[in-house]
């Protein structure tokens, strides 16, 4: 079938320069526990996602925390540092093995018959990932070798990432088996993970495991076809089945009938294409759908609708098996997603997904879909994403956990997502990007859902206009009444290495244009912040609504404002806020807060505080405040005297643009990251590039970069300065001149100013003889 035009999961790379080291399994806060079993490893409690009554998905299964179970192995964590292994394990802690005879022994509290284990192995030298088995041993039964791998996991370098150890940035260590016991375990029955040889992994980290009762597999539904007795598919999986699946699925879609896989594994090379018709199997352990073509990577396992251009698919059903992918790299344009194309009137139920790029990718226009009751697991890149003008939409139920991208998403690419709702799912550990975010949309909600444990780059919670496509003009920007009401956010938000803050755990973008539309928070948990626990940035939201919101626990700030717009806070109480201030706000009055009744508390201050720097967070565990002062007790005074040397005062600063290419949005020029860039419209001089200083500040000298890779040859680019104090009226600060960018100097330059006292400080572009547009990766000012 014909891919859809090519649409790029786009995000903004990580750092290239950031480069942390990992010994075998990196040594953070390691305990090392006593080797006379049976151990205790005592993890320093820290809430859990799924014990958060009357939120998040039912699931299936009993969860178990490997730190803490019984171990003689040793403890890791706690720590949120990205790029070290505990800070990408559920609750940030860990237990690792690294001898033959260590182990972690849960202890059932419910009968089960199954288990899932979530696990990480080192990586191999050449990248490609290793192989290796652990132990599962029931009571004093004979061990289940299990077999364990590293090939899903292990990413490195910036966006979109390889598979190079030596490049920079590791990341996305973990992966998850599961087996069964052949038979029901009593609650109160021990069951170890053992290792028996550290022959083909030095070390096995341990992060949990989930135990479940598994219902007998389910029969063949009666006047259904069975694709292996009426088409010939091969459940050992030896044969290429996808022939004979394809062929069953058109029959029983002309025949009005149901279509049946029944217990097995069956290799599938490409996509199934699915309309009007019900795909069903004996139950998600059972019927396994798996495999990638082996000359053509870019083919791979997936059921799909037909895409909007073919016409797209309706009234599907996909329900009651697995789709277990083999996908260990991430290629953006591949269309190797375990559900995808355009299923209208359709319902994805009870299916696994696992080890594919997406779980469901789905492009529009498509209307009334829904993924229900379903498992999503060990992705490269986002867990769903209603992408590209889906409406009348539904995520529900759904238990997500180790997306390579954002957990759930919505993007409306040029087309509006309308009335689409993402209600009572648990959304954990995605390693890039926020665990549930809309782009853009109309009529949006989120509720009665569970976050936990953002790793890099992203939130719990995002609203945002932001990437391609997502504009008032074309319909698709945040409008009327978006909702998010009882969710609760547990250790979400984290560092962007990019622009080398803390992102907070709800945070609000306005980076296309500004956000001016009615944001409902209500009735929200937001726990255990990395950084701030809300967080404004990249251009103006309006129309903010806070009620009922609980904040306890935030690693710097309860408000982290470094955009304008307005805000109204009923019932708003924090406590635990790490920064005796719990405001930051440099752009002052631009941001607007209402407060209503009487029952706020613990998060406001005035003046609240600006400091020029970042402070390092204070990371609570399990509701225990891990610093700073109880909000209720009055600010400190601010310092008298200014610092010496204030830094670059344009870093994180708000910026505004005359236009851009693609993904190369002015906030590139203010993150810190020399890797990143704005490029302005194409072929269009004069260009601008602004950024708001916050307050009037004598600037001396801006220092003006390109990104410094070889790649980018030798330019000059015509530009001048002008300064203002209200963003209306400016000056001339510098007149227009060529600077050369050159790669064998750092493609730097610097620009010597008069010292005039300016807020607002803007480029204007007229020439750049290496591309006919505006180049820039980082503007930054100084007063020195």
């Amino acid at each position: 079938m014909t891919p859809p035009p090519k649409r790029l999961l786009l995000r903004r790379s990580l750092s290239a320069s950031l480069s942390l080291a990992l010994a075998a399994f990196g040594t953070a806060a390691a305990v090392v526990l006593s080797s006379a079993p049976p151990a205790r490893a005592a993890g320093v409690p820290a809430p859990s996602p799924l014990a958060v009554p009357g939120r998040g998905a039912t699931v299936p299964f009993k969860e178990q925390e490997a730190e803490y179970a019984a171990t003689n192995g040793t403890l890791i964590g706690p720590n949120r540092l990205y790029g070290t292994l505990p800070s990408e394990a559920s609750g940030r802690q860990a237990v690792s093995l690294d001898a033959v005879g260590e182990y972690v022994e849960f202890t059932l509290t419910a009968p089960a018959n199954a288990m899932s284990f979530r696990y990480s192995l080192p990586d191999s030298a050449d990248g490609t990932g290793r192989d290796a088995s652990i132990d599962v041993r029931v009571g004093d039964g004979a061990p289940k070798s299990i077999p364990v791998t590293s090939k899903y996991g292990w990413y490195y370098g910036g966006y979109p990432f390889n598979n190079n150890p030596g490049d920079t940035n590791p990341h996305h260590f973990y992966d998850e088996a599961r087996t069964m016991f052949g038979s029901t375990l009593a609650a109160g029955t021990k069951v170890r993970l053992q290792v028996s040889s550290t022959a083909a992994s030095p070390t096995f980290t341990i992060d949990l495991a989930d135990f479940e009762q598994v219902g007998a597999p389910t029969g063949r539904p009666s006047g259904a076809l069975d694709v292996v007795s009426d088409f010939g598919a091969d459940p050992t999986g030896a044969a290429d089945s996808t022939g004979r699946i394809q062929a069953a699925v058109d029959a029983g879609r002309a025949q009005g009938k149901e279509v049946y896989i029944p217990q097995g594994t069956f290799q599938v090379r490409d996509h199934i294409i699915v309309d009007q018709v019900t795909l069903r199997g004996a139950g998600p352990w059972y019927s396994v759908l798996t495999g990638r073509d082996p000359s053509n990577r870019s083919k791979a396992v997936g059921v799909y609708g037909k895409y909007a251009g073919a016409g797209g698919s309706s009234n599907v059903t996909l329900k009651d098996f697995a789709i277990i992918g083999d996908i260990r790299e991430r290629v953006d344009n591949d269309q190797v997603n375990a559900v995808g194309g355009a299923l209208s009137n359709s319902v994805v139920d009870n299916v696994w997904m696992q080890h594919t790029k997406c779980g469901a990718w789905m492009d529009g226009p498509m209307d009334n879909f829904t993924v229900r009751n379903s498992r999503i697991l060990d992705q490269t890149a986002d867990g769903v994403n209603f992408h590209y003008g889906v409406t009348n939409s539904t995520v529900t139920n759904t238990f997500v956990r180790n997306t390579g991208d954002d957990g759930l998403a919505m993007w409306a690419e040029n087309v509006p997502n309308v009335k689409n709702k993402f209600t009572f799912n648990t959304v954990i550990l995605p390693i890039l990007a926020n665990n549930i975010v809309t782009y853009g949309g109309r009529d949006i909600t989120i509720s009665d859902n569970v976050m936990s444990d953002t790793i890099t780059n992203g939130g719990g919670l995002h609203v945002a206009n932001r990437y391609p496509g997502v504009n008032s003009g074309q319909g698709t920007a945040v409008s009327g009444t978006t909702t998010a009401a009882r969710n609760t956010l547990i250790r979400t938000g984290n560092n962007d290495f990019n622009w080398r803050f803390g992102v907070g755990a709800i945070w609000f973008s306005g980076l296309n244009e500004p956000i001016n539309a009615t944001v409902n928070i209500t009735d929200t948990e937001i726990l255990d912040s990395s950084y701030a626990a809300i967080h404004l940035i990249e251009g103006a939201t309006n129309g903010l609504h806070f009620d009922h919101v609980r904040i306890d626990g935030a690693g710097t700030y309860a408000l982290q404002i470094q955009a304008p717009g307005t805000a109204t806070f009923n019932d708003v109480v924090a406590t635990h806020i790490a920064q005796s201030n719990p405001i930051h706000n440099c752009v002052g009055s631009g941001f607007q807060i209402t407060r209503v009744g009487s029952g706020n508390s613990g998060w406001y201050a005035d003046p609240p505080a600006c400091t020029g720097t970042w402070p390092d967070p204070v990371w609570t565990n399990g509701g225990v405040p891990g610093g700073g002062t109880d909000p209720t007790d009055p600010p400190t005074d601010p310092p008298t005297d200014p610092p010496t040397d204030p830094g670059n005062l344009a870093l994180g600063r708000p910026v505004t643009e005359s236009g851009h290419t693609d993904v190369y949005g002015a906030g590139n020029a203010v993150d810190g990251n020399a890797n990143s860039y704005w490029e302005s419209t194409n072929n269009a001089f004069p260009q601008t590039l602004t950024v708001d200083l916050g307050a009037p500040k004598a600037v001396k000298r801006l220092v003006l970069k390109l990104p410094p890779a070889a790649a980018w040859a030798t330019r000059t680019q015509t530009l001048s300065v002008s300064g203002s104090a209200d963003n209306s009226s400016y000056s001339s600060l510098k007149g227009s001149t060529g600077y050369t960018f050159d790669p064998a100097s750092g493609n730097t330059v610097t620009v010597t100013l008069p010292g005039t006292s300016a807020r607002y400080l803007r480029l204007t572009f007229t020439a750049n003889t290496g591309w006919p547009a505006g180049q820039l990766s980082e503007l930054e000012a100084y007063t020195t």
